[in-house]
């Protein structure tokens, strides 16, 4: 909004006629309105009582670089700005695909849509269609293979959960079988599949004691095929398992812990004469006796890797025996982290329970979801084979569906695989997939929401970079071209942990991680994708504040101004409202009941009305962004207006302004500035501004009932700019200033 006399008149008298309600009754005289009203409508503002009072703020200036050559990035929101469906409880599936619902999802202005696998990410196989083959067919058993027979449309799509699991977690918290046997590694990381020596793709098993405890001995029972080399090792140091912050210290053999040419059954082993304190043991293993276990010699993948029934981990006592590690009533279990996990299953592991299911192709590209444009699809990796992902993909060109991207797997750094097995998983599946399509765009790795760069126990090399790694691993093996582009999951902050100032961090969060992957080696022409976002991994509070809103806003703008290429927010379907640590609230763009109906709107909503209604303009073509500063900090030099210019392709320039301060509107004026030229302009002629923020906004905590009170869209003016135009930016508010400047709209 401008401060300009008329202009300033204008918007107070739109502004009373909205907030009665009564827009199409105002046939007032602007006499009458200026003399009754005008105090009123306008004291509603603090930059009108500051105006009264003498203390106005200052004016700070937004300088945007328009020298050509300057643009920073270029995008198509209709392939840049998007959302995400995940998985579904049945019943949610059949109310969250009715027209009422799909409608409401897309009106939020995001285009296209990546979908979820949830199934991956709790060590699960998925069944993309229950019509298919079985590799052992007489027990409905062994590796499944969808059909690409065009049957019954498919409407939701059951998982698995994997026997040969066994005691394993690898981090995360698996889909729960009835059938769980012993702990199998994948056999596409062998060299029957890999074509290289199994030392190379070493497997291993760590037994995490959850605190340090004294350990000289080990029982292992291994089940077929079994490691004839191997050795076992302890951990010096701390956080062994921690990827995201990186493990402190370095793996150290037990004295007499290499083994060689072992013969697997049940082996007691002394490691040292006196024992190690130590949280982490792991066995680490690099040759196979490639014996076939229980399902038989007729599947070579039965054949080739390793297995283990069991691991125990004690010391040896007085007597020379066997003694387990004791624990104390008060320690947390122990727990077992494995490289990887064999894929295989029986039709008696599916979990068809109604609360965790997906939603069935067909009726994800036919139901509108998809907003007529190309969806990004995932094909399960950790937990699949390539064939099974081949046919997926088959299936769906054959059905006429259109796919822009496709994703290899799910969270590879929360299932503590190793760079180089997923890299090695990553060319058999992009070579299976490419003989579908050779067109198609693949990518990943789809890493869980961090912060800094992934790091992992340093190679023979002393790399530690799961990235930098991973992209060795296919430029060495010359399948760099397979990896079109690059995703990750953006959950930047600790749910319980967010204050006000938490916002300020935004911007530079996102901007580091980008340049951490480059810098990691990811090719300048590799895009980068945040594939699934929110504020947190889980609910919290400010997710419906005014807070998500303005985060939002910066969140977008500064993962273009840090030279991304796709950004999903997450979720794209109603949610109903939950307790968190920090208030009720929900991960959704609306406020819903169990049955879906949509009782509010919640902040997120309405700032991706902001971004994608009016900062930028779907169905147009590529914009370009350059860079945009302000000079208006607090006291502690934290950023109070951050800002993203775009020039759009009907030649306005449009401005996102996100005024994080809490308590109070600032006012700016926009400088257009050409370095080349020498030339400075202003806004000029016809601009519209749009505002959203804690005005129009604000989430009443009030447990179950909790809501928004006002719940109001953003506001629109238009008014006739120049050179000495001041906006008014609101306490908390996002602003679109959008119009053309003088000299430069070419």
């Amino acid at each position: 909004m401008s401060v300009n006399g008329a202009d300033f008149i204008s918007y107070c008298f739109w502004r009373f006629c909205v907030t009665i309600r009564i827009m199409e009754k105002c046939a007032m005289s602007w006499m009458h309105f200026a003399i009754t009203i005008l105090f009123f409508a306008c004291t509603a503002t603090s930059t009108a009582q500051s105006k009264a009072s003498g203390t106005e703020p200052p004016v700070g200036t937004v300088h945007v670089d328009v020298t050509r050559g300057h643009a920073i990035n270029s995008f198509d929101p209709d392939s840049a700005l998007g959302s995400s469906i995940d998985v579904l409880s049945h019943a949610d599936i059949d109310k969250v695909y009715t027209p009422h619902i799909i409608q409401e999802s897309l009106s939020a202005g995001w285009g296209p849509i990546t979908y979820r696998n949830n199934s991956e990410l709790r060590m699960a196989a998925w069944h993309w269609t229950e019509n298919g083959t079985w590799s052992d067919p007489e027990h409905k058993s062994g590796y499944f293979t969808g059909s690409t027979d065009l049957k019954e449309p498919l409407r939701y799509i059951l998982s698995y959960a994997l026997p040969h699991r066994g005691f394993s977690t690898s981090g995360d918290r698996p889909l729960q079988g009835p059938n769980l046997s012993y702990w199998k590694s994948n056999p596409y990381l062998t060299k029957k599949f890999t074509g290289e020596s199994d030392a190379l793709h070493p497997q291993w098993i760590i037994v995490d004691l959850k605190a340090e405890k004294p350990v000289n001995a080990i029982r292992i029972a291994w089940a077929s095929p079994y490691a004839t080399t191997y050795q076992v090792e302890y951990w010096v140091g701390k956080r062994a398992l921690d990827f995201d912050a990186g493990p402190q210290g370095e793996w150290k053999t037990f004295s007499a812990g290499a083994i060689r040419n072992a013969q697997g059954k049940t082996a007691y082993l002394k490691l040292a004469d006196a024992p190690v304190s130590t949280q982490y043991v792991r066995v680490l293993m690099t040759e196979s006796s490639n014996t076939c276990d229980l399902h038989g010699a007729d599947d070579v993948r039965n054949c080739v890797g390793y297995a283990i029934q069991e691991i125990r981990v004690g010391s040896v006592d007085s007597s020379g025996a066997f003694a387990e590690v004791q624990k104390n009533l008060s320690d947390r279990p122990t727990s077992f982290t494995s490289s990887s996990i064999d894929p295989w299953h029986s039709a008696t592991d599916v979990n068809a329970t109604g609360s965790y299911q997906h939603t069935g192709f067909d009726l994800f590209f036919t139901s509108g979801l998809t907003n007529n444009l190309p969806a990004m699809i995932p094909v399960t990796m950790l937990y699949g084979t390539p064939n099974d992902a081949a046919a997926q993909i088959a299936y769906i060109e054959k059905r006429g569906y259109r796919i822009g991207y496709v994703e290899l797997g799910e969270e590879p750094d929360g299932k503590h695989a190793m760079p180089e097995d997923y890299a090695a998983l990553y060319i058999q599946w992009a070579a299976a997939i490419h003989k579908v399509d050779a067109q198609l765009k693949l990518g990943g790795p789809v890493f869980e929401g961090v912060n800094e760069d992934i790091r992992v126990w340093p190679d023979a090399q002393g790399r530690i970079s799961w990235m930098g790694r991973f992209v060795d691993y296919l430029k060495t093996h010359g399948h760099i071209s397979d990896l079109a582009f690059v995703s990750f999951e953006h959950y930047p902050f600790e749910p319980c942990d967010i204050t006000w100032k938490t916002l300020y961090t935004e911007p530079q969060l996102m901007k580091h991680i980008l340049q951490v992957w480059r810098d990691d080696g990811v090719p300048k022409d590799v895009p980068l994708m945040v594939t699934e976002n929110h504020l947190a991994a889980a609910l919290t509070g400010p997710m419906t504040t005014i807070f998500a809103g303005l985060w939002l806003a910066d969140n977008v703008g500064s993962f273009f101004e840090g030279g991304g290429a796709a950004f999903y927010h997450s979720p794209i379907q109603p949610q109903g409202i939950q307790k968190t640590c920090l208030g009720w609230s929900s991960w959704s763009n609306f406020v819903s009941d169990e049955d879906y109906t949509i009782q509010g709107y919640t902040s997120p909503y309405y700032a991706a009305h902001m971004i994608n209604l009016d900062w930028v303009q779907h169905h147009s073509g590529v914009h370009q962004m350059f860079p945009a500063s302000t000079d208006i900090k607090d006291a502690e030099g934290n950023v109070l207006v951050t800002s993203y210019a775009v020039h759009r392709p009907d030649g306005n320039w449009s401005i996102m302004l996100v005024n994080r301060d809490e308590s109070n509107p600032h006012n700016v004026r926009v400088l257009f500035e050409d370095s080349k030229s020498k030339q400075n302009a202003s806004f000029s002629g016809p601009v519209t501004v749009v505002t959203f923020g804690a005005e129009q906004y604000v989430w009443i905590d009030d447990g179950p009932n909790s809501h928004a009170d006002p719940d109001h869209p953003p506001v629109a003016t238009a008014l006739a700019a120049g050179s000495q135009t001041v906006f008014i930016l609101p306490k908390a508010s996002i602003t679109v200033l959008r119009g053309k400047a003088a000299a430069f709209n070419d």
